[in-house]
């Protein structure tokens, strides 16, 4: 009985990193419809996004059946619950994807990437394919190093999105509306989609570690307790 249960268990974590993926498929597809007006690559990534809302469901379906009938405690427990944070965190990961898409579609045939902005989303959407697949790594082998390298990521898309904010209330600024709302908009998309992966690399610390509060500090120290091969969790 013990060995379904775990089997149950891993299963669940293979769901996560199957959504990741998809996720990460997404937002790749999603910048690339972005900056070069593919508006078929961006019907994709619209229509994939109900792929992710499902999985995610039959992710939390899943979790809650297990929470009912097995009762886990200590780090079985802490999976589950884990799981069931995750898994929200992708899904909305996922409509930040697909909110790109969608602009990206609303202006075709034209860019939806105000001029003046072209490099600064460039590098945004290359850094979110980039905190996208490190997370799925993060899930697949819980290696606490690369949460330590999501939050860094994070660090540069949110000073990128500082950048699109100070370019459109400028002075020197002469896009029209519609291009300072796609620029917001766009921006607010990508730093969101960052922001989010680093929710899901808190709780992956908070798997190691069993401490439910994880802030920057935390990251570090986990990581350096698992190099030194000291990690226990605290309150298994």
């Amino acid at each position: 009985m013990r060995e379904v249960f775990h089997q149950s268990l891993e299963d669940l974590q293979a769901r996560l990193v199957e959504i990741a993926d998809l996720v990460t498929v997404s937002i790749d597809k999603a910048t690339r419809a972005f900056a070069t007006s593919d508006v078929s690559l961006a019907e994709e990534v619209i229509a994939d996004d109900a792929k992710i809302d499902v999985l995610a469901v039959e992710l939390d379906e899943q979790a809650i059946e297990i929470l009912a009938r097995q009762q886990p405690v200590a780090r079985d427990l802490r999976i589950v619950v884990t799981a069931l944070r995750v898994s929200a965190s992708l899904e909305r990961m996922g409509d930040m994807a697909e909110h790109i898409a969608q602009l990206a579609r609303l202006r075709f045939p034209e860019r939806a990437i105000p001029k003046g902005l072209k490099g600064t989303f460039s590098k945004m959407g290359e850094l979110d394919v980039q905190i996208s697949r490190t997370l799925s790594e993060l899930l697949r082998t819980q290696d606490l190093r690369l949460a330590d390298s999501i939050r860094n990521t994070d660090d540069d898309i949110d000073e990128l999105h500082a950048r699109v904010f100070e370019k459109v209330l400028s002075d020197n600024w002469k896009g029209e509306a519609t291009a300072t709302v796609d620029a917001t908009l766009a921006s607010r998309y990508h730093e969101r989609f960052a922001d989010h992966a680093v929710a899901v690399a808190k709780k992956v610390v908070y798997l190691a570690t069993g401490d439910w509060k994880v802030d920057e500090e935390d990251i570090a120290i986990a990581v350096e307790q698992q190099e030194l091969g000291q990690q226990e969790p605290r309150n298994a």
